[in-house]
């Protein structure tokens, strides 16, 4: 299995205050990945480390097995939008497909040309002048249109209203299926992670608290019903990710790991329900899957 993006160990440290700690998990070619948290997890650090705009304080990260930093060779590999979806204002679309020819080596100038045009984006108008939704279509032809074998998205669609937020994801998932790139998508955005992404990094206080394929993650994860229940082993349960008491009944979200004791009431999951969970015990430890690195 191709990998993507590797990190081992990697950290970033703002004074005395770690902003990404011990952060270890690969992501597998060819796949759509959501990163999800609150702000403030390491999100956005996580992805300027990831293209070498941040040099990391311990560990490491690889893409397509070498390093970002210092680094020409990996630069034609990756291609980033930053949160603001930065763009120079005074430019038309249509001279910021000129320029990023002069910039980029697989640059593919038809590509970004009919992607604009497919979206109805006015070629000779200033970018400053287009809605939101407009400019974070030209961001991403611009970051398409560079051939990355992995994009990587910061929160790309936080300021948009709910169609063009479609829009966008619907164009992305489009392209990225037409590629073959491998993307690494932040968001806090729950339902469009699981409408688009086959698999999930949650980070939770600088830390890696899931990470999976997405349907591997919910199979793995049951709530459960049941006596008031506080400590004690449950019999087919690996890890109890969130509880709830009343003076008689406890309600979990468990790993499942065999077949539950009896006398709890099983049910299925959502993604979202799974996200949440972890999200509220910033202290879980980590689901693992196959694709991540062993601690």
């Amino acid at each position: 299995m191709d990998i993507a993006l590797e990190t081992e160990q990697l950290g970033k440290r703002y004074g005395r205050r770690w902003a990404l700690q011990d952060c270890s998990f690969r992501l597998p070619a060819g796949r759509i990945v959501g990163l999800v948290g609150p702000n403030g997890a390491g999100k956005s650090t996580l992805l300027h480390l990831a293209v070498g705009l941040l040099q990391p304080d311990a560990g490491e990260v690889r893409i397509f097995g070498r390093s970002p930093y210092d680094n020409p060779a990996t630069l034609p590999d990756i291609g980033f939008v930053a949160q603001d979806t930065p763009l120079y204002r005074d430019f038309t679309a249509a001279e910021l497909v000129q320029l990023g020819g002069r910039m980029n080596v697989r640059w593919d100038a038809a590509l970004a040309r009919e992607r604009l045009a497919q979206l109805g984006i006015p070629p000779k108008l200033p970018v400053g002048r287009l809605s939101g939704g407009q400019r974070a279509q030209v961001a991403l032809a611009l970051a398409l249109a560079k051939r990355p074998r992995l994009l990587l998205l910061d929160e790309p669609v936080a300021s948009l209203d709910p169609l063009a937020r479609r829009e966008f994801l619907q164009s992305l998932m489009g392209s990225v299926t037409d590629s073959g790139t491998t993307v690494l998508l932040s968001s806090h955005l729950l339902a469009d992670l699981e409408r688009t992404c086959d698999h999930l990094v949650v980070l939770h206080s600088s830390r890696v608290r899931l990470a999976g394929a997405v349907d591997d993650l919910v199979d793995a994860h049951r709530q459960l019903v049941g006596p008031r229940h506080v400590g004690e082993t449950i019999a087919g349960v690996g890890t109890v990710v969130r509880a709830r008491h009343t003076e008689r009944q406890s309600t979990l979200l468990a790993r499942i790991d065999g077949v539950v004791d009896p006398e709890w009431t099983v049910h299925d999951v959502t993604l979202e329900d799974v996200i949440l969970a972890y999200l509220a015990d910033g202290e879980t430890t980590v689901a693992r899957t196959d694709w991540e690195v062993p601690a």
